[in-house]
């Protein structure tokens, strides 16, 4: 997640703060460290009832004001909200089986989640690999820690999750600070953190960094697996977010696409069709050089639509960096190379709209503030999650779709959170405040109505 918001706070914003980052995410790191470590005899002074607390009331917000719909934006945010429902009643209460309770429930999460690191990095071989198989093997220890009663009997089970949760965002945001501090004056953020350029690439020309940063509209297509094939067998999840299967044994994985009117036009494609069939699909999954084939690139959303179908669904911004933008393709397409899980259709996209949107959350004038707000920004959790699976097993276009309606939510004036509770919520008493005073019930219709339209445009 730190790497999303530093990409979204852009370049001007890194290179000035990037001390004061590195300074928190010290901090954080220590913080971290010394809960786990004061866990350990059984006997906190970390205050866990408020902790508690703060997860209960961060619980009601976000199953209260998140939209209505069945979308993985809008499942991710009520499982959020029901998981720290649970999570809060189980840390305030303050008996003995709530701990136990608590102790298997984080156990089999890491559990579960080393499993799939360790599979994906084995099935797949994407580009850091290997580091990936060691996490998940250190989630399978902290699992097998979580499970066994030593030292405490599950009493520290809570600020070991939370010591070591600190500690790993500490040093995430301590590694990207130094890690940023080598960005070059003139330079994209989003150039210098892509796996598919190099560090070279991302210093930008005057002529670039002249590009109006908005432009036009910005437009991701996606054809879904589901509505690319013909006669497809249902399989739930699966037809969303990898594969259909027609009743031939055919295998259609859809396609994504964007769209920067009037001229730009982002879409890899093998120049061969690759052989999708159930025997070789297996083999052809592995990301590496072996699996390496001739790639092209699209000329347009029309001629490529009236050769195949229209899109399944589009996804549009209206405010994007144009430049950063041009810059990006400029360069990616120098290199034609198309890998079905490494550098295919779906992570072009992903990567492409990510150096659209860099420095779309930082505003003129806005400290550490922006930061922070983007921290607790509950969609930028989401997209945050969203591109955790797909770079531990591959971009797909159902995870492109979700990532982009997700990043448009985030990046929109009023996100929905804690800032649309307390507004909607001044707007309740003003409306209960006329009511009293025996008000016109035609102002008070014009208050519902405003009400009414903050909170589509929060769910928009």
């Amino acid at each position: 997640m730190i790497r999303l918001i530093l990409l979204l706070l852009g370049h001007d914003f890194i290179r000035r703060r990037w001390p004061m980052l590195a300074a928190i995410g010290l901090v954080w790191t220590v913080l971290g460290a010394a809960i786990f470590i004061d866990a350990l005899d059984g006997v906190t002074y970390f205050p866990i009832h408020v902790f508690g607390y703060l997860l209960l009331i961060e619980a009601v917000v976000t199953l209260i004001v998140s939209p209505s719909g069945a979308d993985t934006r809008v499942v991710l945010r009520k499982a959020r909200g029901v998981v720290f429902l649970v999570l809060g009643l189980l840390v305030v209460d303050a008996h003995h089986a709530a701990s136990v309770i608590l102790a298997m429930l984080f156990g089999l999460a890491f559990l579960a989640d080393g499993i799939f690191r360790m599979a994906a990095a084995v099935v797949v071989r994407f580009i850091g690999w290997r580091l990936s198989f060691l996490t998940g093997l250190l989630e399978l220890g902290f699992a097998i820690f979580m499970f066994e009663p030593y030292p405490t009997f599950y009493a520290g089970t809570v600020p070991y999750c939370i010591g070591m949760g600190i500690f790993l965002s500490g040093c995430g945001l301590l590694r990207q600070a130094f890690r940023l501090k080598r960005l070059p004056r003139h330079a994209a953020a989003s150039l210098w953190l892509s796996r598919d350029l190099a560090i070279g690439d991302a210093v930008l020309s005057g002529d670039e960094e002249g590009v109006a940063e908005q432009d036009g509209v910005l437009i991701v297509h996606v054809w879904t697996p589901a509505g690319s094939a013909e006669d497809f067998v249902p399989r739930p999840v699966v037809d969303r977010y990898i594969a259909a299967v027609d009743s031939k044994g055919v295998i259609s994985t859809g396609h994504a696409a964007m769209e920067a009117l009037p001229d730009i036009y982002i879409s890899h494609y093998p120049k061969v069709e690759i052989d999708r069939s159930q025997n070789d699909f297996t083999r052809v999954l592995r990301a590496t050089a072996d699996n390496d084939v001739p790639g092209r690139f699209q000329p347009s959303y029309a001629i490529e639509s009236a050769g195949w179908c229209d899109s399944t669904v589009q996804v549009r911004f209206e405010r994007y960096n144009r430049g950063r933008l041009v810059a990006f393709w400029q360069r990616y397409r120098t290199n034609e190379t198309y890998n079905l899980t490494n550098r295919n259709c779906s992570s072009t996209v992903a990567h492409a709209l990510e150096a659209a949107l860099e420095g779309s959350l930082a505003e003129p004038g806005v400290g550490m503030g922006a930061l922070l707000r983007a921290m607790f920004n509950p969609e930028l959790w989401v997209a945050a999650q969203l591109q955790r699976r797909a770079q531990a097993m591959a971009w797909t276009p159902g995870l492109v779709l979700d990532y982009a309606r997700t990043l448009r939510a985030a990046i929109q004036p009023t996100p929905l959170g804690w800032s649309t509770v307390f507004a909607l919520g001044g707007r309740f008493w003003h409306y209960t405040r006329m009511v009293q005073r025996g008000e016109p019930m035609r102002n008070i219709e014009t208050i519902r109505q405003e009400v009414n339209e903050h909170k589509r445009k929060g769910t928009k």
